[in-house]
């Protein structure tokens, strides 16, 4: 018991620390569209009476660098002024006065549009497929759709992308085929994984995507780590999360480590309110996740993640500072996960219907379609030709990978060792003889010999 509170003690005091070195940093002004930095020589600090009064940071100590004040004070971090979210278009497609609109061409816009509604589009049909006993499980994006392609479209094609289970137009972005998604999901013998992976568990080397994990948060450090491996190229990692996932252990090991070495990557955070069934009101006490960049020394921006068009200028400016400067950001999406987390829950019992409904009418295909339209680029008739001809492409998909037959049993024991080691043979053997003895227990008339 004495070192269980020892060690609480400790952790404690590093967090008031934390907090203390994260509400100096913080009280900096931030600039409307760009990316918060870190300290220089000196701060800037308002008060409530005195005005601006600037400090030089003249106490330097080996692990922090601050100024002296002759008053103990305990700083209340839950006081400091939030940082801002930037947003481009309002819930009803007009532009914010005097946002900064993307310079791309209307086409451009119209493509990112109907991206959101194809990923919106596969959702829908997938999800039913798991209810229906066609795949074992799926995991949705809806309401999300913005934090793709606003992040993805602002990327280099070289650029190297670790995704937790929420980021499917990422991929869809780069080139992944509905036909890719669908394989997956169905397990078949064209399926990324051959058939050994849970649904929604995509991969892609040819497009730089590694493959997701289930576990939360293991793909952070990976990240940092790669992050290191593209120093001076030119190119950054992104590397896709969820605020729950930043209570995990891994996430801090990332940020420490993308933080100290110097390392040119995104933390993109979609922050949509829950984790799983846990509300973010009982995850974390501090402002989003936005807040912890200045504890570990990153740059960071938050954004409207129901906006396209913010999310695109936001990931872009941060992946210019995160390249130019060698040095982690953060981008906090504020968004809103509009169904269940995944087909193993039933988000009703924890959600009330009111706020569901509010939060979705202010999702991000439906902001996009109106300022689409505001502007002139778009109509709701092609719209509506759009939504059905990939309703009816998916549809197409889903019945020829149906009749695809499905990985020969063996293959579970390739791609490990080469040659197969004695014990993945000796195993190999054993399923083949129990599946020999016990054959009209398993159904395996699609499967591969």
């Amino acid at each position: 018991q004495f070192r269980f509170l020892c060690i609480i003690t400790w952790l404690t005091s590093a967090s008031i620390k934390g907090y203390i070195v994260m509400f100096v940093r913080t009280a900096r002004a931030f600039p409307r569209f760009g990316v918060r930095c870190k300290a220089s020589a000196t701060i800037e600090a308002v008060g409530p009476a005195e005005g601006a009064i600037t400090r030089n940071l003249d106490a330097v100590f080996a692990g922090a660098t601050t100024y002296f004040t002759p008053k103990a004070h305990v700083l209340c971090t839950l006081d400091a002024e939030p940082i801002p979210c930037f947003r481009v278009l309002n819930p009803n497609g007009t532009p914010v006065n005097g946002a900064e609109i993307p310079n791309v061409a209307k086409d451009v816009m119209v493509t990112w549009y109907k991206e959101m509604v194809t990923v919106s589009t596969l959702d829908r049909v997938l999800y039913d497929m798991h209810r229906q006993g066609r795949i074992s499980f799926y995991a949705g994006n809806f309401g999300e759709e913005a934090t793709h392609i606003g992040s993805a479209s602002a990327l280099d094609s070289d650029d190297i992308v670790y995704s937790q289970y929420r980021e499917i137009g990422v991929l869809l972005h780069r080139g992944y085929t509905l036909p890719d998604f669908i394989n997956q999901c169905m397990s078949n013998i064209h399926g990324h994984g051959k058939g050994r992976q849970v649904p929604v568990h995509y991969g892609s080397p040819e497009l730089k995507f590694h493959t997701v994990s289930s576990p939360l948060a293991t793909q952070m450090p990976q990240a940092s780590g790669a992050g290191y491996a593209v120093r001076n190229t030119g190119n950054c990692v992104i590397c896709y999360f969820g605020e729950g996932a930043a209570s995990e252990g891994d996430a801090h090991a990332a940020f420490n480590f993308a933080a100290t070495l110097d390392c040119p990557i995104i933390f993109f955070c979609r922050n949509n309110g829950y984790a799983i069934s846990t509300p973010a009101a009982e995850q974390y006490r501090g402002d989003g996740i936005a807040s912890r960049a200045a504890g570990y020394g990153m740059d960071v921006i938050r954004v409207d993640g129901n906006d396209i068009l913010a999310v695109h200028v936001a990931t872009a400016k941060a992946r210019e500072s995160a390249v130019s400067n060698s040095r982690p950001v953060i981008v906090e999406a504020l968004t809103y996960r509009g169904g269940d987390h995944s087909t193993s829950d039933d988000a009703s019992a924890y959600r009330p219907d009111e706020e569901v409904e509010h939060f979705n009418a202010q999702n991000p295909i439906d902001r996009m379609l109106k300022y689409l339209i505001q502007e002139g680029y778009y109509t709701r008739e092609e719209d509506e030709a759009h939504r059905t001809s990939v309703l009816d492409e998916i549809r197409s998909i889903v019945r020829v990978a149906e009749k695809e037959p499905l990985p020969s049993i063996d293959s579970l024991f390739e791609d490990v060792l080469e040659p197969m080691a004695p014990h993945l043979a000796a195993q190999q053997q054993q399923l083949r003889d129990h599946l020999a003895l016990y054959r009209h227990e398993y159904p395996t008339s699609r499967r591969l010999d």
